[in-house]
């Protein structure tokens, strides 16, 4: 899987580009045709200090996201993995269902 890493409006330390990054390749755990990773953290410092992280995964076909604001990095990450994790069980769940579905019509023909 390839991951890349942005921070916008703001210089990430290496610790959190890592447990970002670490964050990320649990991922593969659930799924593993990952093909690419995007992982966009972001400040949003006029009146209440947001911290925004984005995750993209691009799956094969698909493009699968999340998007979390709070006042800590750290938790925008685990809330945006969190999201993945469900959407990449679902998508799962999806392409299983297909390919059973076409199984049964091969058989159904013999």
């Amino acid at each position: 899987m390839e991951i890349t890493f942005t921070a916008r409006h703001f210089k990430a330390q290496d610790a959190l580009r890592e447990y970002a990054l670490d964050a990320v390749k649990k991922l593969e755990k659930y799924y593993d045709g990952i093909v690419r990773s995007d992982v966009i953290l972001s400040f949003e410092g006029t009146n209440n200090n947001l911290k925004t992280a984005e995750v993209h995964l691009s799956v094969y076909g698909t493009l699968l996201k999340a998007v979390q604001k709070s006042d800590d990095y750290h938790k925008s990450i685990d809330v945006a993995i969190a999201k993945l994790e469900r959407q990449l069980v679902k998508y799962k769940g999806k392409l299983h269902k297909k390919d059973k579905g076409s199984e049964r019509k091969v058989r159904e023909k013999e």
